[in-house]
């Protein structure tokens, strides 16, 4: 029997992309599981102390006599009880948590049916059964409703209806104390059997008993089934969130937003006219032959992570990272009017995050960092590719044209390499804003793969 997650079972097999994508799945819904334990069990045990503060005071009022100190003392120890339940607990089996909600029932019955041993008044053990102090139970399962799993509310049905059949079990075979006042009741009362079973002080009221254990249980499932519905929202409510994680690894936050309430936007197939930007390092494969693999995945995490920061600045969508290199593009999945000029200021702000980074790395005694750009803007096709596993994809020959910009800048000498389409592009979208592009050099007309006549390129910086 668990407490609460049993319904976020982590597998940590991975391999299997659909298993890691339900592992990862798991992991969000066993996450949000336990912070909903955790604030519920926090809620719960606070609404208990506030319940025992409220009964412990209503009580004098009704029996103003030493013997309310008993069960002052005994409210104590369910305040105890509760202390002790905020120590031990933890998502998942926790047979701690379980004795203390067993020790609660478990004190609640023999508070209910053991006499109070300092009454003033001699009542017998059946009479207890008079006050309808059952309902005192429904705090303990209001509460479990709030921190534990609906197994484990079923179980707490079950339970304080064992231990009330027990209680009632051990009422039943107590020696008779008051014979004498029973037979009284019995002469006053004559033949009416009903009116006798009704006063007779020994009379423990087997169909009550049992329709309270039955109305316990039909509630205690009720409100399990309750439980398991919210398990369920938080669950949902998790892989949602796993969902909007996954797509802040690719777009920027804005478009997240709106993604995150219509994905339509990725589903749809169609072409649209977008600006592509390559990202690569230079010479990366003989940088890394004298550096260990620690060394060298530590450097590619820090150059993509400061690329992956502009280009989210900068309104881009993450494509894919290609090795030591990234592809994003700007206008996906939403167009907009500075999806040129906003690829140019991203790749701009690159060159200028790489300088700043070589600095810090000239201070550490370590060797540059060489990158190098291309952007080209025109039509491409957006839309899924894959059968089980989809993947939002960017296709067409503008993407294979910025790539092959940014291989041109190691034989044109510079770093930026923009093709005249995206300059062009980018001096509308800016003179729209009264900005300006900076220094860019056009070049000769270059012959670039996969275009049928040579095309007009802009240069940026000097290669280094």
């Amino acid at each position: 029997m668990s407490t609460y997650a049993e319904t976020a079972n982590v597998s940590l097999t991975t391999g299997d992309p659909e298993r890691s994508e339900a592992t990862e799945t798991n992991r969000f819904a066993a996450k949000a599981l336990e912070d909903h334990k955790r604030e519920g069990l926090l809620l719960a045990v606070r609404a208990r102390w506030a319940a025992l503060a409220i009964i412990a005071v209503m009580l004098p009022f009704l029996n103003p006599t030493i013997e309310v100190l008993y069960y002052e003392f005994l409210l104590a120890l369910f305040a105890l009880i509760g202390w002790g339940q905020l120590k031990v607990w933890r998502v998942g089996q926790s047979r701690a948590e379980l004795f203390l909600m067993f020790c609660d029932l478990a004190l609640m019955t023999f508070a209910i049916t053991v006499p109070n041993p300092f009454s003033a008044v001699d009542w017998s053990a059946t009479v207890q059964y008079r006050f309808g102090t059952f309902i005192y139970f429904f705090v303990f399962l209001a509460g479990a409703t709030l921190s534990y799993s609906w197994r484990t509310v079923v179980a707490m049905g079950t339970w304080t209806s064992g231990l009330w059949a027990v209680g009632v079990g051990w009422v039943y075979f107590q020696p008779l104390e008051q014979t004498e006042l029973s037979n009284k009741i019995k002469e006053a009362v004559g033949d009416d059997h009903r009116l006798f079973e009704l006063l007779d002080p020994h009379n423990i009221m087997f169909d009550q008993r049992v329709q309270e254990i039955v109305l316990f249980v039909i509630i205690a499932i009720t409100l399990a089934l309750g439980v398991r519905r919210a398990n369920d929202l938080v669950s949902r409510q998790a892989a949602a969130e796993r969902e909007r994680s996954n797509l802040a690894r690719y777009f920027s936050p804005n478009v997240v937003e709106e993604l995150s309430q219509n994905d339509d936007p990725l589903k749809r197939v169609r072409t649209q006219d977008i600006a592509v930007l390559f990202v690569d390092i230079v010479g990366f494969s003989s940088f890394a032959e004298d550096k260990s693999p620690e060394q060298t995945i530590a450097t590619l995490r820090e150059f993509h992570g400061r690329m992956e920061t502009e280009v989210f600045k900068h309104h881009g969508t993450l494509d894919k990272y290609l090795g030591d290199g990234l592809m994003a593009t700007f206008g996906t999945p939403f167009t907009s009017d500075t999806d040129a000029s906003n690829a140019l200021a991203c790749a701009k702000a690159m060159v200028d995050v790489v300088d700043n980074w070589n600095k810090e790395r000239e201070r550490a005694g370590e060797e540059p960092i060489m990158s190098s750009f291309g952007i080209h803007y025109g039509p491409a096709t957006l839309g899924d590719i894959g059968a089980n596993r989809l993947e939002f994809a960017v296709l067409g020959n503008t993407v294979n044209v910025a790539s092959r910009l940014e291989n041109l800048t190691r034989e044109l000498g510079c770093i930026l390499l923009v093709s005249d389409d995206a300059f062009q592009r980018a001096g509308e979208e800016m003179a729209a804003a009264h900005s300006n592009l900076g220094t860019f050099r056009k070049q000769s007309r270059q012959k670039i793969r996969g275009l049928e006549k040579p095309i007009t390129v802009w240069a940026y910086g000097n290669a280094r």
